[in-house]
């Protein structure tokens, strides 16, 4: 069997480790120390994500959708076989290097998405995104560290605390959907959806997205009511 081989590495802004990209063949793989944040064998969670998002503002002529976090660009390119051509995607990713990587040794997986007229690529914090708007957006996907409970940074929690949540719960327009992906359950979280305001739907998705076996991700579809 081949190794895997070091890339490149990116330090985390107010972060510790920095990530590390590894490659084997074709396959790609994000580390933090010992922890694989992503892998290229693995994304059918992250493409659900975009799926069911995009599932629950199909009849919106024109959205606009907020992606929290690049990775390997699985859920924007998910997002972007299902939105129309009047649709807006913005994506805000926090590392540089993660931006750089994915227009470079893994512009396979990103393909044509990155140049899409559609999207509009942010270097940056998605909490700074998300703190400024104002009814702004159809559906906010957060893919952003490994969920609510964390593991890069601990500024991450202010997305996932009560004062994040409502400040997600003012940028969407009425009906719009919060989705947040993460690793792990977490029994505490739909409950502080809800009292943020929104209606809360957790559901289980395998990693490969094929059925089988294999380790299941969860992703919470919050909902804005009317």
């Amino acid at each position: 069997m081949l190794p895997w081989k070091l890339i490149d590495t990116a330090d985390v802004p107010g972060g510790g480790e920095p990530l590390r990209l590894m490659q084997r063949g074709r396959d790609f793989t994000i580390k933090l120390g010992s922890n694989e944040l992503m892998s290229s064998r693995l994304y059918g969670s992250e493409e659900a994500l975009a799926t069911l998002s995009c599932a629950r503002i199909k009849d919106r002529p024109a959205p606009h959708m907020l992606i929290g976090g690049l990775g390997m660009g699985f859920t924007l390119r998910a997002a972007l076989k299902v939105l129309g051509p009047q649709a807006r995607v913005t994506v805000a990713e926090l590392v540089p290097a993660v931006i750089a990587w994915a227009r470079g040794p893994m512009a396979e997986l990103s393909g044509d998405s990155l140049a899409d007229p559609r999207v509009d690529i942010r270097e940056g914090d998605v909490v700074k995104l998300i703190s400024t708007a104002r009814g702004s957006y159809d559906a906010i996907l957060l893919d952003v560290d490994n969920g609510p409970q964390g593991l890069t940074r601990e500024s991450n929690d202010a997305l996932y605390d009560p004062a994040g949540l409502r400040a997600a719960f003012t940028a969407l327009r009425p009906g719009g959907v919060l989705a947040v992906w993460s690793s792990h359950p977490d029994d505490r979280f739909a409950p502080r959806l809800r009292k943020a305001g929104f209606t809360a739907e957790e559901i289980k998705i395998r990693a490969t997205g094929r059925g089988g076996g294999g380790a299941r991700h969860v992703i919470w579809i919050a909902t804005r009511p009317a």
